[in-house]
């Protein structure tokens, strides 16, 4: 490809509003261009490294017996109230009608789809184990779309789906899926980590995110140094090593503590340590069910945790109105003592093992001291509802946690019967007997992971691509066009290497601009054709190197092909 007639609008300065490394290079390289918030354009460059990034995909799914089809963008949202998810889904999804008042919605996924479609073709359990693939463009309203396409209203995923007749089935489905997204990560050139994730929207219990560590990263993980554990912070457990020594139960008396509306300024008006406080936050859940949780004050409640521990739908903490009229007590003053009005008290783990605690008394302004587990108050059930702290031990080999902020670039998800039950796909098993079919789902955000390569392998001024996916393996550069010999040497060389896909830059422009724009393209390979053509001798330059070396063009083929092949 000629430089002269590839359209790849660079630009001089980073647009104020481009933070991410990522999307900085990517505008200032001529990939993309913002058509509106969080909708972007993939000009040739892009579109190039995109498609490289799909083919992989398309290659590995082949490889791991996953069958590519595609489905349409414009779903009835009658298939979402089926599978139960249309209220949950909340604003994020575009919902519009049609001329008959149809209502209808763009894909944000593809779940109640897939299901569809195969809850009309599975009759037995022959049919299975079945495995289906789509790369498509799924929509998503995001209320802040920020960092390029890292978060944005329109994007690129691979969605796919599993259909098993038996746990045995869907527990090799997973593994070869995840098995297959290493080889699709290791192949674009992304560092990823396995974690356990939470589920969220699309329901199931057991699921995998893939996490690029970047410094923009919006996800948080925690590992060990071992490698031997990895969570999403969501998810992450970490053992908690206070331990109280026991002593004598104390009388239970209640005490005034007048503008006490934080922990700190408790623990400073009572003289005592917040690992002797435990605090009672009240959440609504389900906007039905009042649920006291229990925690000690030195920690936070992992919401996630607490959703999965209740199965509820959604939950919120009470507000202060809520807290007055449900427990005659404003914040701060809720407690567990004689707490009748709670529907379920849970308690995290950190709350055994306390000896003469201070808990709020029910009233406003006013706390229990010397309050005790089972005698003074309950626990309903316990768990570990707590958000991980760094630096606590992990709770595989008791290392300490390290936290890293990172990039999800894709999550496979163990989804069990949870859409065939509602949506009625079922199967006849061998012995005749009506089942549901057991669902996997699985995805890869296609576009966000270009944004994570970028992360990773951003140069000073510019990106060092991936062989398998920079947009061209070898950018050959003409320092003067009007010379006969650096042109006659230039178009031999992008002949002779057009099986690497060469860009050849043939503008009539300074030197510096060139190298400017060379550095935006990250080609593997840069060769440059100079003042030392004439004796058949170039520069090369890895994207990687600091320098480039001279090279004899006899000795360039094996040098390729020892980078490319």
């Amino acid at each position: 490809m000629r430089q002269s007639i590839f359209f790849m609008p660079t630009l001089k300065e980073t647009p104020a509003d481009a933070v991410a490394k990522s999307h900085q290079v990517m505008l200032r390289g001529g990939y993309i261009r913002q058509v509106t918030a969080g909708v972007y354009s993939y000009l040739p460059l892009g579109y190039k490294v995109l498609r490289k990034t799909e083919k992989i995909i398309e290659e590995e799914m082949a490889n791991a017996g996953v069958v590519e089809m595609i489905m349409p963008h414009m779903l009835p949202a009658s298939m979402w109230e089926e599978s139960g998810r249309l209220p949950k889904y909340g604003p994020e999804m575009f919902r519009l009608k049609d001329r008959h008042g149809r209502e209808m919605l763009l894909g944000p996924t593809h779940e109640e789809t897939f299901t569809d479609v195969v809850a009309k073709s599975l009759k037995s359990y022959k049919q299975m184990p079945l495995h289906l693939y789509q790369i498509q463009t799924k929509f998503r309203d995001e209320n802040r779309p920020r960092f390029g396409l890292l978060r944005g209203r329109e994007f690129v995923m691979l969605d796919g789906y599993s259909f098993a007749a038996s746990q045995e089935q869907l527990d090799k489905q997973f593994d070869d899926e995840k098995a297959a997204y290493l080889k699709i990560f290791k192949r674009t050139g992304v560092e990823v980590r396995p974690v356990i994730a939470d589920s969220g929207t699309m329901g199931g219990k057991n699921s995998i995110e893939f996490q690029a560590p970047a410094a923009v990263g919006e996800d948080t993980i925690a590992t060990n140094a071992s490698g031997t554990y990895a969570a999403n912070l969501e998810m992450a457990v970490s053992v908690d090593t206070f331990k109280q020594e026991p002593e004598e139960l104390k009388a239970m008396e209640k005490v005034a503590t007048p503008g006490c509306d934080s922990i700190d300024k408790l623990a400073e008006f009572l003289q005592v340590p917040a690992t002797r406080i435990v605090k009672s936050v009240l959440y609504i859940v389900d906007e039905k069910k009042k649920v006291l949780v229990l925690i000690r004050a030195d920690k936070e409640v992992n919401e996630v945790k607490l959703t999965h521990l209740l199965d509820c739908d959604s939950l919120r903490v009470a507000e202060t109105s809520d807290l007055e009229e449900l427990t005659g007590a404003g914040k701060g003053g809720v407690g567990p003592v004689n707490a009748d009005w709670a529907d379920e008290i849970v308690a995290d783990e950190t709350v055994k093992g306390l000896y003469n605690v201070v808990v709020g008394a029910g009233e406003s302004d006013a706390q229990f001291i010397n309050a005790n587990l089972d005698r003074d108050f309950k626990a309903d059930r316990f768990a570990d509802l707590r958000v991980a702290n760094e630096g606590e031990p992990d709770p595989v080999d008791h290392e300490p946690l390290k936290f890293t902020t990172s990039i999800e670039v894709g999550h496979i998800f163990k989804l069990g019967t949870y859409y065939t039950e509602t949506m009625g796909a079922k199967f006849l098993d061998q012995n005749g007997k009506s089942q549901p079919v057991i669902m996997g789902s699985y995805g890869i955000g296609v576009t966000r992971l270009l944004s994570a390569v970028v992360e990773q392998h951003a140069t000073e001024n510019g990106v060092a691509w991936p062989k398998e996916i920079a947009p061209f393996g070898i950018h050959i550069i003409q320092m003067k066009m009007k010379d006969e010999i650096q042109s006659k040497l230039a178009e031999d060389l992008e002949a002779k290497f057009a099986k690497y896909d060469v860009l050849y830059d043939d503008r009539n422009e300074r030197p510096g601009v060139k190298f400017n724009d060379a550095d935006l393209v990250g080609a593997p390979i840069r060769i440059t054709v100079g003042r030392d053509a004439a004796d058949g001798i170039v520069e090369v330059k890895r994207s990687g190197d600091d320098q480039a070396q001279k090279l004899a063009v006899t000795d360039l083929e094996d040098f390729i092909a020892s980078e490319l092949d």
